[in-house]
């Protein structure tokens, strides 16, 4: 009996890892912003925002809100939820949610630099951000019109793994309310789950054949 609930321990685990990310969205969570990468432009840091989520290790996220300012160390709790939810900071506004995760996906592959990149994501909802010398000079109008037109067209499986964290007003630890960013993470394709279950499946048959040996 102990040698099967250990097999299916190890399978509950498991079943746990592959449910973290979907676990995660539409929930709410305690945000520390415990860095900032070497990108800046316009005098304004660019991606990376390097961020501790409920105590654990730092993630890279990017900022889509201009107007909103955040210092390092700054805490705050923010709803989770996915890109397509429209339960973003700024509402329904889902073409323009679409653009900018298309265009933080092209800047993680190195098709788009992080500070234009970043630039065209600010420049979709902020009128601050097109104002702004750099927006105006680095072409990031251009990108954000080509990333507009993709949006429009683009699947809805073009957006998996892209996750909003909204902040929630008055949780801040320091000034307004904090940023909206964005975060990414790679979802396995239902064959690589497949065939990982499989796996799993032959390595709890294992477990139990070497503790019936042991």
């Amino acid at each position: 009996m102990r040698r099967l609930r250990l097999a299916a321990l190890l399978l509950v685990l498991a079943a746990l890892c592959l449910c973290t990310s979907s676990a995660l969205a539409n929930s709410t969570v305690t945000m520390q912003l415990t860095s900032v990468g070497g990108n800046n432009a316009g005098g304004v840091y660019t991606y990376p925002y390097n961020f501790s989520i409920n105590g654990a290790p730092s993630v890279p996220l990017i900022c889509d809100s201009y107007d909103n300012e955040v210092i390092v160390g700054e805490t705050w709790k923010a709803n989770v939820s996915s890109l397509l939810s429209g339960k973003g900071l700024f509402g329904n506004q889902l073409l323009d949610y679409k653009a900018a995760g298309l265009i933080f996906k092209s800047i993680l592959n190195g098709t788009l630099t992080a500070n234009v990149g970043n630039y065209a994501i600010w420049g979709l909802f902020s009128t601050n951000a097109q104002n702004s010398s750099y927006f105006q000079s680095s072409g990031a109008a251009g990108i954000e019109t080509q990333y507009l037109a993709m949006a429009s067209t683009a699947k809805n499986s073009a957006f998996n793994g892209l996750v909003l964290y909204t902040p929630i007003a008055g949780t801040q630890s320091w000034g307004g309310t904090a940023q909206e960013y964005i975060g990414y993470s790679p979802v396995p394709e239902p064959g690589s789950l497949a065939l990982f279950g499989t796996g799993l499946l032959s390595l709890s048959g294992l477990v139990r054949r070497k503790l019936a040996k042991g």
